[in-house]
């Protein structure tokens, strides 16, 4: 793991997929192995994961909780499956403000549920090795809701990954999740975007296409 000066920038998220999965490949996991992308930017980062181990890749559904006039400053998450995890900020939101934004998370949520998983059963984990996904952890409230999420779904076995991470959300991940793999942790990470040269936002078209294109859901379509 690189820190502080060592730390260096992505290409793209592809690229820091491709670094990831070397990364993962130094662990034995137990099968059954399944790849889980947190929407919608860690997806990116999930499917070249997914390839790179031959497992199958599909979405756990996470949606940061942030005040409307500070779109960067995540006051908690929300996830699938009703998961709400409030952050230390968010005093500074207000019980009535905060409870506001995260029926909106709830909903953006279901709605993601809808476009991302048509017709799909929900997952089911347990008994699984669940690798969680994300493009990058700032405050670690996203990825703390998806641990927690696939905890209460019956996972066996959780790993938290990203390309890179800050000192504090790699502690507080550290502490939920069994493993966590990072692949570097910048002292100054104020925004993920920063460490990638490439860092387009993606659509639900882009996420679908994706998601799609994994050789195991073809597999099974």
């Amino acid at each position: 793991m690189r820190t502080g000066s060592e730390a260096h920038v992505f290409a793209d998220r592809a690229a820091a997929g491709r670094a990831l999965a070397q990364a993962l490949r130094g662990h034995a996991f137990t099968e059954p192995l399944l790849v889980l992308g947190l929407p919608r930017g860690g997806v990116a980062v999930a499917y070249e994961v997914a390839v790179a181990l031959d497992a199958p890749l599909d979405v756990l559904i996470v949606r940061k909780i942030a005040l409307p006039y500070d779109p960067e400053l995540a006051v908690g998450a929300a996830a699938s499956g009703g998961i709400v995890v409030r952050d230390e900020y968010a005093a500074s939101a207000g019980d009535a403000r905060f409870e506001s934004l995260r029926r909106d998370a709830l909903q953006e949520i279901a709605r993601r549920e809808q476009i991302y998983r048509p017709g799909r059963a929900p997952l089911d984990l347990h008994g699984k090795t669940v690798i969680l996904v994300d493009d990058g952890l700032a405050t670690g409230a996203t990825m703390l809701a998806a641990v927690q999420a696939a905890r209460r779904a019956g996972a066996a076995t959780i790993v938290a990954a990203a390309p890179v991470a800050s000192p504090q959300a790699s502690a507080r991940v550290h502490r939920e999740a069994d493993l966590l793999v990072v692949l570097q942790t910048p002292a100054d990470l104020s925004a993920v975007g920063q460490w990638f040269e490439r860092f387009e936002q993606l659509d639900d078209d882009d996420v679908r296409r994706l998601l799609d294109s994994a050789p195991h859901r073809r597999a099974k379509a």
